[in-house]
């Protein structure tokens, strides 16, 4: 089967005939998925996610060095009284979808999904501040909602242009976790945040695309409301964080994972043999013969990651007795 063959059976449990592969920032062709950057990149508007411009929603980024992926530097809505004036981005198809006829070409065979790197309670943070956002949501409640509708509502307009550009999914990039748990309460989170979430995610089912959901720190708390609600591929960037065991034990064979060797222990001060080690429990934990698993690799030298554990990870997850 093909690539594009290969995912979609993985994350609908149709029986893949091994293991797929997201290449995220290098060797990409030799992976399983091809990503297309929906975000608006060019003139004064230009989103230069490794550098220091502003972005469609106003806010710059700006990167303290060469490997990181860069901040935020300021919010755009401090105040509620800026609120009023702002305009949202708009969806601008010719401008998002300039470079499809291109990447068209050169994605045949692999699974198509496009990203905007930045969604949803993540963006809303980069708008008013995290901490003007942390009182927003006790003491802010309607001006809270009205903002993340806004944001929220944006992304649905997204996912439709998506889908009638022929792709096979939507990526949403919101990180949830510290390193220690959520960063709003679940109680909190199931009221304001899970609504939303799953209107999103049943318009993108509506439009025949799979829900693919990003999220670094320890979301644990929320992976079987996450599953509830419709997301088919969920991103737990963080493993070394989370009980995994405890996650496999609640959702393996009913949720697709995908899953890295941890960038903040193992891929960077391990040996390859404990990297292969570490991918063979992953794929313990959470692959099963008719699919549930996909493996995550990213080229991260600028942590401290040898080319030697960079080939590692990628055999961890193609070698089938890794």
């Amino acid at each position: 089967m093909n690539r594009r063959e290969r995912v979609k059976r993985a994350i609908e449990f149709r029986n893949p005939d091994q293991i797929p592969v997201w290449m995220f920032n290098r060797d990409i062709e030799q992976g399983d998925v091809m990503l297309y950057d929906l975000r608006i990149s060019d003139g004064a508007e230009g989103q230069d996610y490794h550098g220091g411009s502003i972005s469609e929603w106003g806010y710059r980024w700006k990167r303290l060095d060469d490997g990181s992926m860069g901040q935020p530097t300021e919010p755009v809505l401090p105040e509620w009284s800026d609120f009023e004036s702002y305009r949202f981005p708009e969806v601008n198809a010719d401008r998002r979808l300039a470079g499809l006829k291109e990447y068209k070409a050169k994605s045949e065979g692999y699974y198509c999904l496009p990203v905007m790197i930045i969604t949803g309670f993540t963006t809303y943070t980069f708008l008013r501040g995290f901490e003007n956002a942390m009182v927003d949501f006790m003491l802010e409640r309607e001006r809270a909602e009205r903002l993340l509708d806004g944001i929220f509502g944006f992304e649905k307009k997204l996912m439709t242009l998506a889908a009638e550009a022929g792709f096979d999914g939507f990526h949403f990039g919101d990180d949830w976790g510290t390193q220690d748990g959520l960063m709003i309460s679940p109680e909190l989170w199931r009221e304001i945040f899970k609504p939303r979430y799953r209107d999103q995610f049943e318009h993108a089912h509506r439009l025949g695309l799979h829900v693919w959901f990003h999220s670094c720190g320890n979301p644990a708390a929320i992976l079987e409301d996450f599953h509830e609600i419709g997301v088919d591929v969920m991103n737990t960037a963080q493993p070394n964080v989370v009980d995994l065991e405890d996650v496999s034990l609640k959702l393996r064979g009913k949720q697709c994972f995908m899953i890295p060797i941890s960038y903040q222990t193992i891929s960077i001060s391990g040996t390859p043999h404990e990297i292969n080690r570490e991918g063979q429990r992953l794929k313990d934990l959470f692959a099963t013969d008719r699919g549930g698993f996909i493996g995550y690799v990213e080229e991260y030298g600028c942590m401290g990651m040898t080319e030697e554990n960079y080939q590692a990870c990628i055999r961890a997850f193609r070698s089938p007795d890794a």
